[in-house]
């Protein structure tokens, strides 16, 4: 007869355990929601586009390299006679509007010049005169000018011309277009990725710029004997390019 009683409390604190347990897990699984959630973000994972911007810009600056070439016996005169031709080619540059801070003195040497017929590994070759020269290198800020400068170089007394050099005053402003259009080209492509793997751009966790390419200096070689007219030239174009790196999150 008492029997009974024990097993319906038995049952009571076996249902009593069930429900604690329950609300237990029920805790555990609010609590681990976030972590879960935070996982969940993690797990989109990242996208990393690289992009390259580039902008075409013509030069608007160029840099004449003349010398004048003298031989001669002895390294007095010959001194004299050169130093007389180079300072003549100033005074014309300068006749012609070009001012000092745009002149500089380039490439000066004295050189002796041997007897090649008695050059032999037992005796010292003879020095049968000296080749001497000075030359300058000039700022042209005027393009239109160029062709008429290479003129007067020649005729004032340059009887070397070095080359000319094409160049861009100011890329600053140029390089930060070609900046701007790389991190579009990067946005772009990733975007393009994005929509075909069916998720969305997030945040950016890191850009880097990963090279630059400014205008090299172009040579021109100037060749021939140089006419009273104008010698012809073109400036032509360079190009400024910028390479970014982004990295964004995955929504």
């Amino acid at each position: 007869m008492n029997k009974l009683p024990i097993i319906k409390n038995r049952h009571r604190i076996s249902l009593a355990r069930r429900m604690a347990l329950a609300a237990g897990l029920s805790t555990a699984l609010l609590s681990a929601a976030p972590a879960m959630a935070e996982d969940s973000m993690q797990s989109a994972g990242t996208i990393t586009m690289e992009g390259q911007g580039s902008v075409s810009v013509a030069p608007d600056m160029a840099v004449i390299s003349a010398s004048v070439v003298t031989t001669t016996k002895t390294t007095a005169d010959g001194l004299a006679e050169n130093s007389a031709a180079i300072a003549g080619v100033i005074k014309a540059l300068k006749g012609e509007g070009i001012e000092a801070k745009d002149i500089q003195t380039a490439g000066f040497g004295i050189y002796p010049r041997y007897d090649s017929v008695k050059n032999s590994s037992t005796r010292q070759p003879d020095i049968t005169g000296y080749e001497i020269r000075n030359g300058v290198e000039v700022k042209v800020r005027d393009l239109a000018k160029l062709g008429d400068l290479l003129t007067l170089v020649v005729e004032s007394g340059a009887n070397s011309m070095n080359g000319i050099r094409f160049e861009v005053s100011d890329p600053a402003e140029k390089l930060d277009e070609a900046r701007k259009k790389a991190v579009e080209a990067a946005r772009h492509k990733a975007e393009v990725f994005a929509a075909a793997a069916g998720v969305e751009l997030g945040a950016i966790q890191s850009i880097s710029e990963t090279g630059v390419q400014m205008p090299r200096p172009v040579m021109m070689r100037a060749e021939g004997t140089m006419m009273a007219k104008a010698v012809p030239v073109e400036a032509g174009e360079e190009t400024i390019s910028a390479n970014v790196t982004i990295r964004w999150t995955l929504k």
